[in-house]
């Protein structure tokens, strides 16, 4: 591996990826398969809305490792099964040792299944976040890391109106790095050999 500039990096295989992904096989995979990617299904989308909820303050390849474990511990992320948790069931939560176990994001994860329920009675989730963007992914081009925001007016407007619907843990970063890896912005690096995969992607009518 041999890095090139400070936006991609040169791997073994001559070709160049985004600089975050570095050389983890799992986090290679990530990069190339589903970073990125216009997500268009509402459970989908709210699965990666709460493992990043669950990221905050620590890296993405740790929730990333932790991620079936995750699956398998809150029930496949099925908003209608987790917004009936009661005490019992985040108690065993808080016991298992394969997800994060922070009490506060434990619980939120209740709230926000239920959060979801409410707003999907008048549309379902995807159509809710892809009405911010319009008919497909926003194309950056950045170059250097320097580049990518840490969040944008846009990333506050959607963390604010999900508050106001009662979802939690949904901050302006959090939610710009839901929205990169979700697809809603296009942020691979231009010299990335990603970057042009979803160029002239449209969402579904």
């Amino acid at each position: 591996m041999t890095k090139t500039n400070d936006s991609v990096i040169k791997h073994e295989d001559g070709i160049k990826r985004c600089f975050w992904c570095g050389t983890d096989p799992v986090y290679v995979a990530y990069h190339d398969n589903e970073w990125g990617v216009p997500e268009y299904d509402s459970r989908a989308l709210f699965e990666k809305l709460l493992l990043d909820g669950f990221q905050a303050g620590l890296s993405w390849i740790t929730i990333l490792r932790k991620r079936d474990a995750f699956r398998e511990a809150f029930d496949g992320f099925e908003p209608e099964i987790m917004a009936r948790y009661n005490a019992r069931k985040l108690q065993s939560l808080m016991k298992n040792e394969g997800i994060v176990r922070n009490r506060l994001k434990v619980e939120a994860s209740v709230t926000n299944a239920q959060a979801y329920l409410t707003l999907s009675e008048s549309q379902p989730f995807s159509t809710y976040l892809w009405d911010f963007v319009g008919d497909g992914p926003r194309q950056n081009r950045f170059r250097s890391r320097r580049d990518v925001p840490a969040a944008t007016p846009l990333a506050e407007a959607i963390s604010k109106d999900l508050k106001k619907r009662g979802f939690r843990f949904c901050g302006p970063t959090i939610v710009y790095a839901f929205m990169q890896a979700c697809g809603l912005v296009n942020d691979h690096m231009v010299t990335c050999h990603r970057h042009g995969a979803h160029l002239d992607s449209r969402r579904p009518k």
